[in-house]
C-alpha cells in the first residue's frame, strides 16, 4: 500500500491507496483506490495552561468523486501536478477511518495538530 497526497491541476488535494498502470514501458495511469478529496475547514491556535501554543486545522474527508460507488479510479498522468507523501497525521486519519472501517464513508471530521508536521 502506498498512501499518497495527490494535487491536481485542479486545485484539489486527494489522499488515497497509490498505484501506477503501465502499457507496456510506458506509464499509462495512476490508479486510486479508495480516494478521499481533502478538505481544511479552518485553521486556529490552541493555548494550554503552560502558554504553549499549537496550531490545529479542521480536516474533513469525503468520499471522492462524491456521486459514485466506484473505489477505484484510473488517472491520466496529465491531470496531477504532482503526488506527495501525507502528514502523519492525515495518513493515520485516512487509514484508521478509510482504510479500515471497510471503504464505506461520506464525510469525516477530525481535527490535526500541524505545530510538529513530519
Amino acid at each position: 500500500m502506498t498512501v499518497k497526497l495527490v494535487i491536481f491541476k485542479s486545485g484539489e488535494n486527494i489522499i488515497s491507496d497509490v498505484k501506477e498502470g503501465f502499457y507496456g514501458e510506458k506509464l499509462a495511469c495512476y490508479i486510486l483506490e479508495n480516494p478521499c478529496k481533502v478538505f481544511v475547514n479552518g485553521s486556529y491556535k490552541v493555548i494550554d495552561d503552560d502558554q504553549d501554543a499549537g496550531n490545529m486545522v479542521s480536516i474533513s474527508l469525503h468520499q471522492w468523486p462524491s456521486l459514485s460507488k466506484d473505489t477505484t479510479i484510473e488517472i491520466v498522468p496529465e491531470w496531477i501536478v504532482t503526488l506527495v507523501e501525507p502528514n502523519s497525521q492525515l495518513k493515520e486519519m485516512y487509514e484508521t477511518q478509510v482504510l479500515e472501517n471497510g471503504n464505506e464513508i461520506d464525510s469525516i471530521t477530525e481535527q490535526l495538530d500541524v505545530s510538529n508536521t513530519d
